[in-house]
């Protein structure tokens, strides 16, 4: 069964880090891409950054761009993303996300639709003073 896990939530104050972490199970992640994106009430999904694994590629979202990094333990099959000057607009409930490859969308294609067919349970973060 394909399964996909988030931890590292939590609160924290503006300015501070996080790391969100995804364990996978059921699938070999090479052939996939996967992301991580956010809901916030009364807003759309919006996907943070996602990441191909062949070739390796990655994309981030314009207001995440140079504060958040994503990658992946390649022997573990996990994705991680690294959350630093976290912003109260940050605040949302974190979704790990993932696909198969298609030929007919690329990497941020996929990241900018906020759709994916496989999801985890989420996550909240909480950017607040």
């Amino acid at each position: 069964q394909l399964q996909l896990a988030e931890s590292g939530g939590g609160l924290v104050q503006p300015g501070e880090s996080l790391r969100l972490d995804c364990t996978t199970s059921g699938f070999t992640s090479d052939i996939w891409v996967m992301g991580w994106f956010r809901q916030v009430p009364g807003k759309e999904r919006e996907g943070v950054s996602c990441i191909e694994m062949r070739p390796m590629t990655t994309y981030y979202a314009d207001s995440v761009q140079g504060r958040f990094i994503i990658y992946r333990h390649g022997i573990k099959n996990e994705i991680y993303l690294q959350m630093n000057d976290l912003k109260p607009e940050d605040t949302g409930v974190y979704y790990c996300a993932a696909q198969p490859v298609r030929l007919d969308q690329n990497l941020a294609s996929y990241c900018r639709s906020g759709d994916s067919s496989l999801w985890g349970q989420g996550i909240q973060v909480t950017v607040s003073s």
